[in-house]
């Protein structure tokens, strides 16, 4: 119920601009908030590698992510990054606070917000949170390249890879 809107954390993984201008270097500090969760989460939830490939591969629109799993880690780096309110939906304020410490403009991060709520609308009937969360994500990650937003993976890998 709570978590389908746990995708809404899935959605902050990828906000992230600057101004409203398409700007993909807030989108990969974005990117790379959640990532730093992510080893956390697939400990907690005894995910497989597989896991890591789904997130790699996830901006790619040719890559089709079918795997539960993914939904799931979503909702963890969601609750991790506390972008959840208490019934698991997204808790637009810090979800918009997010984005902007990690680069977005006031405007690029409401209208990210904006995506994500847009997105969660349309699957709120789903019953399997870890798969509405999925659905959710992959409906950004749409909405993200309709902007021409994505970030670049290579370059968010390499500057996690430089932090560690």
């Amino acid at each position: 119920m709570g978590s389908r809107n746990v995708f809404v954390a899935l959605v902050v993984l990828t906000v992230g601009m600057r101004e409203i201008e398409p700007s993909k270097d807030p989108m990969k500090y974005i990117a790379s908030g959640f990532v730093k969760v992510l080893e956390e989460c697939k400990h907690e939830l005894n995910m497989n590698d597989h896991l890591i490939a789904d997130l790699f591969h996830y901006w790619k629109l040719e890559y089709t992510l079918l795997n539960r799993d993914t939904g799931c880690a979503i909702i963890c780096m969601g609750k991790k990054l506390d972008l959840l309110d208490a019934s698991g939906r997204m808790h637009h304020g810090n979800a918009q606070e997010f984005a902007k410490k990690h680069g977005a403009g006031d405007e690029v991060a409401s209208q990210i917000v904006q995506i994500i709520h847009d997105c969660e609308k349309k699957h709120e009937r789903d019953d399997d949170e870890c798969l509405r969360v999925l659905e959710v994500a992959k409906c950004f990650r749409t909405g993200i390249h309709e902007l021409n937003w994505q970030p670049n993976v290579e370059v968010i890998v390499s500057e996690v890879l430089t932090e560690i």
